[in-house]
């Protein structure tokens, strides 16, 4: 299959690429495409000729979209709808990457595929705007949430954490924020699968339970082997410039319906520790 992948230079693309090796892979990324330039998408699209695009390329930067709403909503919602269009036109359908804070964060049961955005911040709302898009646009379209994503190489929260604690001995770490830790190479690998299905949708691949981010640390911590203190505190006695969702774990319903899913976080983990940290 022929399949672009935009993104492709950050932690996911990257994962996919070691994937997806028995495709025709074109990659794009900053500075050679930009999303936003809607013309210059085209181009790409009638060179590559892809089936499939992989559309990763957003501006994730949580507290940075905060500050600047405007580019988080034109680099994630009018990037994406530029995306989608071309996709449109070509007859290319999409993976599109998506994430848990589209959700309010007020269900400490989490969430499934099927309920509704409530963003609590303008990551979440220029996110919630880019699936709008995807799904007025495209009818072969598969919508992917994660959460917590983390990489070799990337910057992520397993970095901070150890970099932090290697520092001070000490670390602060929030106990009212609960997600799902995923490592990129376990998502790419269920995107990999959920391509050759044809069932298109709206899915949540993350490795399977949750915690806090303070637990989330603990382990890192543990499996590091370096003695820091981690001090639980509350997200207020954090301040930031984004708010994120308090309790936004995702459930993989949709997928695993498919047979698609993916390992506990805590054995992710620790693999990646072992072999890709």
């Amino acid at each position: 299959m022929r399949i672009l992948i935009t993104g492709a230079n950050g932690q996911l693309g990257l994962a996919l690429q070691r994937v997806l090796t028995e495709h025709k892979l074109t990659l794009v990324d900053l500075p050679a495409v930009d999303i936003t330039d809607r013309a210059a998408l085209p181009v790409v699209f009638a060179t590559a000729a892809p089936e499939l695009v992989i559309h990763c390329a957003a501006y994730t930067d949580v507290d940075g979209c905060a500050r600047d709403p405007i580019l988080a909503h034109r680099v994630n919602a009018h990037g994406t709808q530029n995306v989608a269009l071309a996709c449109q036109a070509s007859g290319a359908a999409l993976v599109h990457i998506s994430t848990n804070e589209v959700f309010a964060g007020d269900e400490p049961g989490g969430y499934e595929e099927w309920m509704p955005h409530a963003p609590r911040n303008p990551y979440g709302r220029s996110k919630a705007a880019a699936e709008a898009h995807v799904r007025a646009l495209l009818s072969r379209a598969y919508i992917v949430r994660t959460a917590w994503l983390y990489a070799p190489g990337g910057r992520n929260f397993i970095h901070a954490i150890l970099r932090r604690a290697r520092e001070t001995s000490t670390v602060r770490v929030v106990t009212d924020e609960v997600g799902n830790p995923t490592y990129a190479a376990d998502l790419a690998a269920a995107i990999a699968q959920l391509i050759t299905t044809g069932q298109y949708g709206t899915y949540h691949f993350v490795n399977s339970g949750a915690c806090s981010r303070w637990a989330f640390a603990n382990e890192i911590l543990r499996l590091a082997g370096v003695a820091a203190a981690n001090v639980p505190i509350l997200s207020s006695a954090y301040p930031r410039a984004s708010t994120p969702p308090p309790f936004a774990a995702l459930h993989n319903r949709a997928g695993a319906a498919l047979g698609i899913t993916l390992r506990p976080w805590p054995e992710a983990l620790a693999d990646y520790m072992q072999n890709a940290l």
